[in-house]
């Protein structure tokens, strides 16, 4: 595991085929979304789904003022401006939360999962490593989830990806909110353009008045997505 890095882990309720990783954003913790995992589990939903969530390890933040808190690479400046959060990033950072991400994969792979019963996802800072992270994994997805992010290194991405892409048509679903004044939504729907336009399969969906957050209906739709995406398999090896 990353230095620092830490997970928590909710395991199926009934037989386990599939694991959903979800990541979260900059100054939280794993268990920041632990409510997403509680409101399905409180109705019972993805009772074969394994949800991990990790925990960012403490770095200091550029933009805080050098101020130490969790956080998967470095912001040097966080201003609303789309063009900001592309200039100066931190990409040994980044590269060392990617490895991080990969090795969380290859464990559920090695623990039986196969790499098309898992979802990558994840919000803002987590998001955007969940893209980066699933995009360029060296085994396919079922499928990859940012919201309220952004594509990580993406002036040199082309270069970074790798040549024969295991994750070309794995369905990826964006989200943000119309009133994020932290995450522009010019940045997040520039990064979706460019990936549309190198033939990813993106979903995009923006909410009216939503601000860096997550609201109900955008809830609603990440679970639409895993179901869609995971579907049962326990009844069908009965």
């Amino acid at each position: 595991m990353a230095s620092g890095a830490s997970k928590l882990v909710s395991n199926a309720i009934s037989k386990h085929t599939a694991t959903v990783i979800f990541v979260h954003g900059l100054g939280d913790t794993g268990n920041g979304w632990m409510f997403l995992v509680e409101n399905f589990r409180r109705r019972q939903l993805f009772p074969e789904v394994k949800f991990i969530l990790p925990t960012a390890p403490i770095i200091p933040i550029t933009c805080n003022w050098g101020f130490r808190m969790n956080g998967w690479y470095d912001i040097a400046v966080l201003d609303g401006a789309p063009e900001t959060l592309r200039e100066n990033e931190d990409k040994p950072g980044i590269l060392r939360s990617q490895a991080f991400f990969h090795s969380l994969i290859q464990e559920e792979i090695d623990a039986g999962i196969p790499g098309d019963r898992i979802i990558l996802g994840g919000f803002s800072q987590g998001g955007a490593m969940s893209l980066f992270s699933g995009l360029t994994a060296p085994v396919k997805l079922a499928g990859i989830i940012g919201l309220s992010c952004y594509l990580l290194l993406s002036k040199t991405f082309k270069d970074i990806l790798p040549k024969e892409s295991l994750n070309k048509d794995t369905p990826i679903f964006m989200a943000h909110g119309d009133a994020d004044g932290t995450v522009n939504p010019k940045v997040g729907e520039l990064s979706k353009n460019m990936l549309q336009e190198m033939d990813f399969k993106v979903d995009w969906k923006t909410y009216s008045g939503m601000g860096h957050e997550a609201c109900p209906e955008e809830i609603n739709d990440v679970q639409a997505f895993i179901e869609k995406h995971l579907p049962p398999q326990e009844k069908s090896e009965l």
